[in-house]
């Protein structure tokens, strides 16, 4: 048999499924890849085989189950071309695919029945000697044995014997048939399962692969979500992101404000997350995407939106005298909108990682964190992928503004979040409206920061077709964060 693969390494051909398996496949051992009906199995299977063809390495795959020709026909929807794989049908009604395809077919369906399956598979792997191999599925190789004794003596013998010719293989297997017989995982030197579940509230369907066990290699633990497109199967590895080793404050950013600067002692330090809050309409997305154009005159930002579409935001700078247009065009500032229920968190954290890690940004806003709830919640607890999110961001050293939402217009009790968040951030700045003299106003102040200096004081905030006006500290008023002031005249 070959033994001309120099690498220790096999990539799978998905994107980001060689990170959560630590570079690859390690090269010559044997794979259970187990999931029920419909996960993916044969897909991902094939597109590992096609990186192989592309890498000028022999391929088969040998299928039990479904006759070759419909797997051909069912993989043509993503535009692949099957026929330089060794398709070896050995499927009760599998039929020969013919010299012109390019397949391998060893044995035709009148011959299975006198020839046992298994020397029909030893025999198939030597006459080819592939580099990459796919048994589909080793589940009826299951319910083929006499016996269960039988059938674990003859798997470990098949594991041992594509090891030892140092040949790459996955075994595909049924997940419920694992779970009662360990015998194949444990004579596999790995095992990596494909979900296909339904979210809690019964809105969406979720999709994962896991790794349980990997000879010979570290991998990421957990679930990672993946997405099946047509360009075939796509990995978005949930890292857990740790801490930051880069001091934060190296730069510290204007609003373009005067008065909003010197309320913030000078501004928001790079690498730091800031808290936008307080109820709708108070101008905490206006006041965000300043500090965004603001900042894209120097640098990179990116604005991510769950709610509105980006001609509403750009509308808006239009009407407060500060159009973005010609910002957004010249690509310094980018708006995207997120669909709520489109992506999973983990493929939201890799557009961010592209936007700061290819792109450059270095000032992300996400508007808004009850936006970024609603459409994750179905994925999981948003809380903790919003940390995460955080946590990435600050260790690169990108300064982040987080816009959040809370219920209560006015009210004796005061709180940053209703998301339980506020602990995230470095900097909190509060909007909030109150009663005074017969009309509604708008206050600004800052409650929390971090890093540097800040006036603890409450500014009087009004947004119109000139801009942002932020007035001097409000000395002459009195209980402000009750929502109803009083004028210190009165005391």
């Amino acid at each position: 048999m070959h033994t001309n693969i120099p690498t220790a390494r096999v990539s799978t051909g998905v994107p980001g499924c060689d990170d959560i398996l630590g570079g690859g496949l390690v090269a010559g051992h044997a794979y259970l890849l187990a999931g029920t009906p419909g996960a993916g199995k044969t897909i991902f299977s094939l597109q590992w085989l096609r990186d192989g063809l592309r890498r000028g390495e022999k391929c088969m795959y040998i299928t039990l189950c479904e006759p070759g020709d419909s797997i051909v026909k069912n993989v043509a929807a993503f535009g692949w071309n099957m026929n330089e794989v060794d398709i070896v049908d050995l499927s009760p009604s599998g039929e020969a695919l013919g010299e012109n395809s390019g397949d391998y077919h060893m044995f035709p369906p009148s011959e299975v029945e006198s020839v046992p399956v298994w020397n029909a598979i030893y025999q198939a792997v030597r006459a080819k000697s592939p580099h990459r191999l796919v048994i589909d599925s080793v589940t009826q190789l299951r319910y083929l044995a006499t016996d269960e004794y039988q059938f674990r003596k003859n798997i470990l013998g098949l594991v041992n014997f594509l090891d030892k010719a140092n040949i790459t293989s996955f075994l595909v297997f049924e997940p419920t048939e694992m779970d009662r017989d360990t015998a194949v995982a444990l004579a596999a030197d790995g095992v990596i399962r494909l979900r296909f579940e339904i979210s809690p509230a019964l809105a969406i369907g979720l999709r994962s692969i896991q790794v349980d066990k990997m000879r010979g290699s570290d991998f990421m633990s957990g679930r990672h979500p993946f997405r099946i497109s047509q360009g075939g199967f796509s990995v978005f590895p949930h890292r857990i992101e740790g801490a930051g080793l880069r001091p934060p404050g190296e730069s510290i950013f204007s609003s373009g404000i005067e008065a909003m600067d010197s309320l913030l002692g000078g501004g928001l330090e790079s690498g730091t997350t800031t808290l936008l809050t307080g109820p709708t309409g108070t101008g905490k997305s206006t006041l965000g995407t300043q500090f965004l154009a603001h900042h894209a005159a120097t640098g990179r930002a990116i604005l991510f939106t769950f709610e509105e579409p980006p001609s509403f935001i750009i509308a808006r700078s239009r009407g407060l005298g500060k159009p973005v247009d010609m910002i957004v065009d010249s690509g310094m500032l980018k708006i995207i909108r997120i669909n709520p229920l489109e992506l999973y968190p983990d493929e939201f954290l890799a557009m961010v990682r592209h936007a700061v890690e290819v792109d450059g940004c270095t000032m992300v806003m996400i508007d808004s964190l009850r936006g970024y709830q609603f459409a994750m919640e179905e994925f999981g607890k948003p809380q903790a992928h919003i940390h995460n999110l955080v946590s990435y961001l600050s260790r690169l050293g990108v300064t982040t503004i987080l816009i959040n939402e809370v219920e209560h217009i006015t009210s004796t009790s005061l709180k940053a979040t209703d998301l339980g968040g506020s602990h995230l951030a470095d900097n909190i700045v509060l909007l909030r409206y109150a009663e005074y003299a017969g009309k509604v106003i708008k206050i600004v102040g800052c409650l929390k920061k971090r890093v540097g200096n800040f006036e603890p004081e409450l500014r009087q905030i009004r947004v119109d077709e000139s801009g942002i006006h932020v007035s001097e500290k409000l000395e002459h008023l009195r209980g402000i964060l009750t929502g109803i002031p009083a004028s210190t005249k009165d005391m």
